[in-house]
């Protein structure tokens, strides 16, 4: 069973995001170079696991894979995710694992060294099978994780200032109300107006938004269509940075909750993952008590 390797840290290559690196002329002239090496915090000591030293231009290279809020926390994180790594490749050695590297979609094969540490977790950590009465008891505590969005059928008719100074947009304003008026609730008029008058390209669709989600328009228009009623038009025009919104909304959608028969296999395999991540932890900190690792704490192996 192929598991994600990322989520103890791992720094699997596959999983990553492909880096930002420095121009030739950033990084010290057109004529290129060598990739620039990050310094170890004053305070940065070595990094050893059972002898072997996790060197610092490899925590150098491998800090682009750890965001965080400053230089010392990512060298840290940084040289956790490595020191874990040489754990596992240590022990996948000891125990004599020969690499049988998967392909991926686009036909490219895993490292060695990653088809080693995929096989030592896969072998040595066996997730924890959800049953039907942990799931059915998780479903309960978590259905709005299982309920479908509410969707919202709107339309808008977008008059946009001729200018950008205060009396260009109190200009638009007072014509976004004159519409508003005059359409009032006729579904007919607002299509028509929209055609006529609307900034946004909506406007050949006789503004309509389509069924949208949360989240998916800027906030003030967003609450201005959910204040309304299903077939209302806004009276009051809503203000954005593109300018004065005329809002219609044509109904409501409500989500609904998914039945626990469809959620199950959702549910068990997010389960299974959670065992399967947490005993992948609890691995690699019964390793590192074991063994001997200097300069990075690995969680759970004390010391």
């Amino acid at each position: 069973m192929s598991r994600r390797l990322d989520v103890i840290n791992l720094g699997d290559p596959a999983q990553r995001p492909a880096p930002v690196m420095p121009s030739a002329c950033e990084s010290g002239g057109c004529g290129g170079g060598p990739e620039p090496v990050i310094p170890p915090p004053l305070s940065f000591g070595e990094v050893r696991v059972n002898g072997v030293e996790i060197t610092p231009e490899a925590i150098s290279q491998e800090i682009q894979h750890h965001p965080a809020p400053d230089a010392e926390t990512a060298w840290i994180e940084a040289a956790r995710a490595l020191a874990v790594r040489e754990l596992l490749l240590q022990e996948a050695r000891r125990l004599g694992l020969e690499p049988e590297p998967e392909a991926d979609e686009a036909g490219r094969s895993e490292p060695e060294e990653d088809a080693l540490v995929r096989m030592l977790l896969e072998e040595e950590v066996q997730p924890a099978e959800a049953g039907e009465e942990e799931c059915r008891r998780y479903y309960e505590l978590n259905q709005e994780r299982f309920r479908t969005p509410d969707l919202f059928e709107a339309a808008h008719i977008l008059i946009e200032p001729e200018g950008d100074d205060d009396a260009a947009w109190t200009a638009a304003e007072a014509r976004a109300r004159t519409i508003a008026d005059e359409v009032g609730d006729d579904s007919a008029k607002f299509a028509a107006a929209a055609r006529a008058f609307s900034g946004c390209t909506s406007a050949q669709q006789d503004g309509s938004l389509g069924q949208i989600r949360r989240g998916e328009l800027v906030s003030s228009v967003q609450a201005g269509i959910e204040a309304l009623a299903d077939g209302e038009t806004a009276r009051e025009p809503v203000r954005s940075r593109f300018g004065w919104h005329v809002l219609r909304l044509h109904r409501r959608i409500d989500g609904r909750t998914l039945p626990f028969e469809i959620a199950r296999d959702k549910i068990a395999d997010m389960l299974e993952a959670r065992s399967w991540s947490v005993g992948a932890a609890r691995y690699v900190a019964a390793l590192a008590a074991r063994g001997e690792v200097e300069g990075v704490l690995i969680e759970g192996a004390g010391g």
